[in-house]
């Protein structure tokens, strides 16, 4: 089967626009605060790397870390089974805590992702989102910090991909069939 990129649904502009709402809504919640963002590797490292340039880094001290999961693999539908291919170098016990994540469909991941860092003790754990599909639910999972809601559509770009295509696209776009 042959994907190919259809029409975007987020412009860079009105992306880039919501990133700095959301830097600047962290940077109060957290000002005066040390926060570990993790990344969820390795579709949010575009809107971590913009994210946390939005963050007032004269108020809050950001620190960084990375996990990887794999739940897609070559797929456009998760599988459901979430694996650890990374974990992270930093002791967030005491921390607080800011899982960064691309996008959040079945919410699988970030449901296992909340529970795992939940257990090692962080002082608060949040959740930030570029893309939230609501429509894909199959496990209740706040979300503390929300780009975009989308409708249950595959997209790519900014971060996202399939099979490792389109991550650097600076939209989000529809991928059609």
């Amino acid at each position: 089967m042959s994907y190919e990129l259809g029409h975007p649904i987020l412009e860079e502009a009105t992306i880039r626009h919501r990133v700095r709402e959301l830097g600047e809504k962290i940077s109060q919640d957290y000002d005066g605060k040390t926060v570990v963002c993790v990344g969820v590797l390795k579709g949010s490292v575009v809107f971590l790397s913009d994210l946390v340039r939005a963050v007032d880094g004269r108020r809050v001290d950001v620190r960084l870390d990375f996990m990887a999961v794999s739940s897609y693999g070559n797929s456009t539908e998760s599988m459901g089974v979430v694996k650890i291919l990374k974990d992270l170098d930093t002791d967030i016990q005491g921390c607080h805590v800011l899982l960064v994540e691309d996008i959040v469909d079945s919410g699988l991941t970030l449901s296992y992702l909340k529970r795992l860092l939940g257990e090692r003790n962080p002082a608060s754990l949040r959740v930030c989102v570029l893309l939230d599909k609501p429509e894909r639910r199959r496990v209740e999972v706040s979300v503390d910090y929300r780009g975009f809601v989308i409708p249950d559509e595959f997209v790519v770009g900014y971060g996202l991909d399939y099979g490792g295509r389109w991550r650097g696209l600076p939209a989000v776009y529809r991928v059609t069939v």
